[in-house]
């Protein structure tokens, strides 16, 4: 039998870098996984000017390591913990160590929504297993909250969130954010019977994976929500302002072709309201 895969936490000097070791410890040890902590010394320090500083940034580098691996194992103890130094782009490190890992736990930046150098939406977007986003002071939420839109990667996160809804005792919320017909009407169009066969057959989708989850898991609490008004990132951030965990796919039918996560896990990850999981990074080929 293989070696379990470990869940992997990348690590800054930043305070939602320790509350990301945390929470990543913390479910490591819940698991009963290993924990890698992983620092970049970034390739923007590789310049032929600032060769000779290399090895202060590998030394400093190293150090976070040795401090991030001390907290882990003071916060759970007897949890099994590896240190790695990688260098290279943040992003393309991240994702290429993601190959060996069954999770990638990132604090956020908290850099306001748009901003596209964030690390962690760089790691998001090209790591190979699910990335969870930490932000500071996110402990205590109760419930796990879902986005959906019908995609294949949208199902891949309903699969995600009602395992760990399931294992956590938790309720799930299933919140479909859908704003078409709203936009048409407030741009001067008339109601017609055409917006209302439109959300009528959007709530089909929420129906669907209602009826498939309690198929699945017969206990579990659902809850489905339809939101018509709100954009679907403002939507989803209101929503698990107060949840234990947000999940997302990484792209769903309405992405933009150049943003690799698609637009709403994208806006989403800039500002996380709570620990946010992307489930998959990779987009995926549709056929109609």
């Amino acid at each position: 039998m293989a070696p379990a895969k470990p869940i992997a936490v990348g690590i800054t000097d930043s305070s939602a870098s320790t509350a990301a070791l945390l929470w990543a410890a913390a479910r490591a040890n819940t698991l009963k996984l290993p924990l890698a902590v992983v620092n970049v010394v970034d390739d923007r320090w590789m310049a032929a000017e600032v060769l000779p500083y290399l090895e202060v940034l590998r030394e400093s580098g190293l150090g976070l390591l040795k401090e991030a691996g001390e907290k882990a194992t003071a916060a759970e103890p007897g949890l099994q913990v590896t240190l790695q130094l990688l260098e290279g782009g943040v992003g393309a490190a991240l994702g290429d160590y993601s190959k060996n890992a069954s999770m990638l736990v990132l604090g956020t930046s908290g850099h306001t929504r748009g901003a596209l150098t964030d690390r962690a939406l760089q790691a998001a977007a090209t790591a190979e297993c699910p990335v969870a986003v930490i932000g500071d002071a996110q402990e205590g939420g109760r419930g796990i909250v879902v986005g959906v839109d019908g995609s294949r990667e949208s199902t891949q996160a309903v699969a995600f969130a009602a395992a760990e809804a399931d294992a956590l005792g938790e309720e799930l919320t299933v919140l479909y954010a859908f704003t078409g017909p709203n936009r048409w009407i407030a741009a001067g169009l008339p109601q017609s019977s055409f917006a209302t066969h439109v959300v009528e057959e959007e709530q089909i989708v929420l129906s669907e994976t209602e009826a498939g989850l309690r198929q699945d898991y017969p206990d579990l609490s659902v809850h489905t929500v339809m939101e018509t008004v709100l954009e679907p990132a403002d939507a989803l951030i209101r929503a698990a302002s107060s949840a234990r965990l947000l999940v997302l796919g990484s792209r769903g039918k309405g992405g933009f072709e150049r943003l690799v996560l698609g637009s709403t896990a994208h806006a989403v990850l800039s500002q996380p309201p709570c620990p946010t999981v992307i489930t998959r990074m990779h987009k995926q080929q549709h056929h109609d």
